[in-house]
């Protein structure tokens, strides 16, 4: 496919995206050949963890069925709490199983990339008439609920995204989490928070732990609980 007929083709006619590509392309190729990685026709994974305030991003190569860890970014700024987004206006970051759904180089915050919220859990388990939206991984280190990385990062992450979509991904995943599950970890959230988030935190758990060992993403689902389901 012709670059100027693609996705790329059209994402670069923004100058934002065009700069990002000029300033931080070789640099993302660069983590690509760091970690032996190949930078042609990659899928793309994110998970990030509130407490740690740590957003990982993970490839999945041409061919191949295992994801790599391919680099690391910092939250700039966080607001809310560890526990679920429910409600407009309660200034948390959500929790649980996304995707990216929108690219936006002409956002208020240099560069972003929507997230699905609210996904089919959260219309189950948040506010029926309200539970917000608009929640998006961008730059300029301000947030009232989303993921925010400085405008160089973002332009880094921005790429990788536009790559993953101009390769046939459709939908790039993004797992949010409290914090790192570990054993160790969450017996110390079951200590500190209530029932009903440890609940909450117990389902997304599982789906935290699947990926863990074989590093590979089984399609998942909600049932009418708002339970996610692999």
């Amino acid at each position: 496919m012709l670059i100027q007929n693609s996705f790329k083709g059209t994402q670069l006619g923004n100058p934002r995206v065009k700069t990002a590509y000029t300033e931080k392309e070789i640099a993302v190729k660069d983590y690509f050949s760091e970690k032996g990685l190949n930078y042609e026709g990659f899928h793309l994974f994110l998970r990030a963890f509130k407490k740690e305030q740590k957003l990982e991003v993970w490839v999945l190569e041409a061919g191949k069925d295992e994801y790599s860890l391919l680099h690391e970014y910092d939250f700039c700024a966080v607001s809310g709490t560890l526990g679920p987004k429910r409600k407009e206006g309660d200034y948390q970051i959500p929790e649980g199983i996304y995707s990216i759904n929108h690219f936006n180089p002409l956002s208020k915050f240099y560069l972003s990339l929507g997230i699905n919220y609210p996904n089919a859990s959260d219309k189950i388990l948040s506010d029926p008439a309200s539970p917000g939206g608009d929640i998006y991984i961008h730059g300029n280190c301000v947030t009232i609920g989303c993921i925010p990385l400085t405008d160089e990062k973002i332009k880094e992450l921005y790429i990788m995204a536009v790559e993953a979509k101009n390769n046939g991904q459709n939908k790039i995943p993004v797992h949010i989490f409290p914090a790192r599950l570990s054993i160790t970890e969450f017996t110390s959230l079951k200590a500190t928070f209530p029932a009903k988030t440890i609940a909450f935190w117990e389902n997304l758990k599982l789906i935290y732990d699947d990926f863990e060992k074989p590093k590979k993403i089984k399609p998942i689902r909600v049932n009418a609980k708002g339970e996610y389901e692999i």
